[in-house]
């Protein structure tokens, strides 16, 4: 898995084929194939897993919050996440993964992730739908910040989006 995100996380689901995982992974294709039906099937994987460490991640986080106020446990949820993204290649996993949900089996694959993050953090922030709808929007910027980076730009705009 660790291999197969690397090699997608560089040129996305449509710019990678079987064959670049494979080599990277010192395996045959045919043997990749043994444990995917097909690259969709490891894409689809692919964010599951991505979507799993996150979850993983925020439990963690959430479990050492103290209190139950919403934007309290929204801000350790935002830090773990924070943790997580420094992995680029799980964020360019998930841009990847959002660029080519107009496949059916990825765009399913996105839409279970986003249920089940949204789904958790409703269970453990006990956040309204505003609050939630606004913690994914900045993570959803701050991958887009990581994606094109913005950390290496000194400019007033990329200022405003990444402080």
């Amino acid at each position: 898995m660790r291999t197969a995100i690397t090699t997608f996380a560089e040129r996305g689901y449509h710019g990678t084929s079987t064959m670049d995982v494979a080599k990277a992974a010192g395996i045959s294709q045919g043997y990749l194939y043994r444990l995917f039906t097909d690259k969709t099937a490891l894409f689809a994987a692919l964010i599951d897993y991505c979507s799993t460490r996150l979850r993983e991640s925020a439990a963690i986080a959430a479990a050492a919050v103290r209190g139950s106020d919403p934007e309290v446990v929204l801000k350790a949820l935002t830090a773990s996440y924070g943790q997580v993204s420094t992995d680029r290649d799980v964020v360019m996993i998930l841009m990847h993964a959002q660029s080519s949900a107009s496949e059916p089996a990825i765009g399913d694959a996105v839409r279970a992730c986003y249920a089940k993050q949204v789904e958790y953090v409703r269970a453990v922030s006990g956040a309204s739908d505003e609050q939630i709808r606004r913690f994914f929007a900045d993570g959803v910027l701050n991958n887009a910040v990581m994606a094109i980076g913005i950390d290496t730009v000194s400019a007033p705009w990329a200022r405003t989006l990444h402080p």
